[in-house]
């Protein structure tokens, strides 16, 4: 089933609900959240979405997020997100300061959140197939070479405030 996603004007107002697929296909405004995941020694959760994502597929990331459905609040989007993708519940969030993503293939308004997390990293295998702990300046040095191919909306979202971290 085609799952209904809040779609939204330039000013982040929700104007209609379209299935995921329609606002793929036609790249409508939306939201969307994004948790970057560290542990008590710092190190950033990195992993690699599957080959069967629709959107930027085989990618590696350093923040579990996604989609917000039709009527869903932002921050419980944020929790399911990242139940789902990783297996994390019960982390402590902290708000990082939203911000606006738009490319050929997506236009969103970010919720952004960290948290820290030193237990089990649990990938949903529909969405995952590989993560790693990295420091901030391993990931950043990955970030900078071009054999890695990172998400865009999570490097020009959080790749700043990765950097800060060094």
């Amino acid at each position: 089933m085609d799952e209904m996603v809040a779609v939204l004007d330039d000013d982040n107002l929700v104007i209609g609900a379209r299935p995921r697929s329609e606002m793929r296909r036609d790249n409508l405004r939306h939201s969307a959240t994004g948790v970057l995941v560290r542990n008590a020694a710092g190190d950033i959760y990195v992993h690699r979405r599957t080959p069967t994502k629709d959107l930027y597929p085989s990618r590696y990331d350093f923040s579990a997020g996604g989609v917000v459905a039709a009527g869903e609040d932002p921050y419980d989007a944020v929790v399911r997100e990242l139940a789902e993708e990783l297996g994390i519940t019960d982390a402590e969030l902290t708000r990082l300061p939203e911000d606006d993503f738009a490319d050929d293939h997506t236009r969103y308004h970010a919720y952004l959140y960290t948290c820290v997390w030193d237990g089990p990293v649990k990938h949903q295998p529909e969405e995952v197939e590989w993560g790693a702990w990295m420091s901030p300046a391993e990931l950043i040095a990955k970030l900078d070479d071009p054999t890695w191919s990172f998400m865009p909306d999570t490097t020009a979202l959080l790749g700043p405030y990765v950097r800060s971290l060094v």
